[in-house]
């Protein structure tokens, strides 16, 4: 595989969550990972768990790279948590707005994203490395595709220094997205976000949430195959692979997986990626 590649993992809730984090990652070590992320709750609610992971991965040699998000943070709060992943060793973040948590009824001091990577430059200067989000097939709640694109552009004046997208389906929506945004000047790596199909109520549900596509005939073959997990599996590997060959043809800069914590569906794709 002569494409850089990266991992997102979620920060486990229990003591066996964390054990079997730990299997994982060591699996996928293998397919020498430019960095791994650590994904960040609603309003930091996992922060505890998010450092505890990525000093974790920093001690087994791998860089790590924080998820930040600054809904319902103060100045105060980012300042500190900012020294803390210094002190840490970090550094990369994905810097993010989040998602307000239900019962919070403000968020923070922060608007955007572009506010928080405006401040974490102000602060820290070029100590991080600032990955930001990137959409696609549009943010789901973007008044419209062109603000969105906007809005991306803040974020990278700013000072983010690339960005990790959305995970799609559609490749075609990936490679617009990138002339678009090289359209209004923006020059910065756009990495695309991979998510394997190991589930399709899983995958239904996610996409549903964060507002990613599932093209009609994933969808309906998805559905065919009902509760034969093995099949949706198969069929899976196969969308995927294929879809991250066509963005390696294309040139795409890298590709980051959402493992979902588990590591046989990526490390699958990656061995069909390799040269024969």
């Amino acid at each position: 595989m002569n494409l850089p590649v990266s991992f997102e993992f979620f920060p486990p809730k229990t003591l066996e969550g964390a054990g079997k984090l730990r299997a994982v990652r060591q699996a996928l070590y293998a397919h020498r990972p430019e960095f791994c992320s650590v994904t960040f709750g609603a309003g930091g609610s996992t922060q505890e768990g998010t450092f505890a992971a990525v000093r974790e991965i920093l001690e087994e040699g791998v860089p790590a790279a924080c998820h930040f998000s600054c809904i319902g943070a103060t100045r105060a709060t980012v300042r500190q948590q900012l020294a803390a992943l210094q002190a840490m060793g970090v550094k990369r973040l994905v810097a993010l707005r989040g998602d307000l948590p239900s019962g919070y009824g403000s968020g923070g001091e922060f608007q955007y994203a572009s506010d928080l990577v405006a401040f974490i430059r102000a602060e820290t200067g070029r100590a991080f490395h600032l990955e930001v989000a990137a959409y696609p097939e549009v943010h789901p709640q973007a008044r419209s595709a062109e603000t969105d694109l906007q809005a991306f552009a803040a974020k990278v004046q700013a000072g983010a220094d690339s960005a990790i997208t959305q995970y799609f389906f559609n490749a075609d929506a990936y490679f617009r997205f990138v002339e678009d945004v090289q359209r209004l000047g923006v020059a910065v790596p756009v990495v695309p976000g991979i998510m394997p199909i190991g589930s399709s109520t899983q995958l239904m549900r996610f996409s549903d949430a964060c507002g990613a596509e599932i093209p009609r005939w994933i969808r309906l073959r998805l559905q065919g195959f009902g509760d034969d997990t093995a099949s949706i599996k198969s069929f899976g590997l196969d969308v995927i692979a294929a879809l991250c060959e066509r963005l390696r043809a294309g040139g795409a800069p890298g590709l980051h997986f959402y493992t979902m914590n588990q590591a046989a569906a990526t490390a699958e794709i990656l061995r069909r990626l390799q040269p024969a």
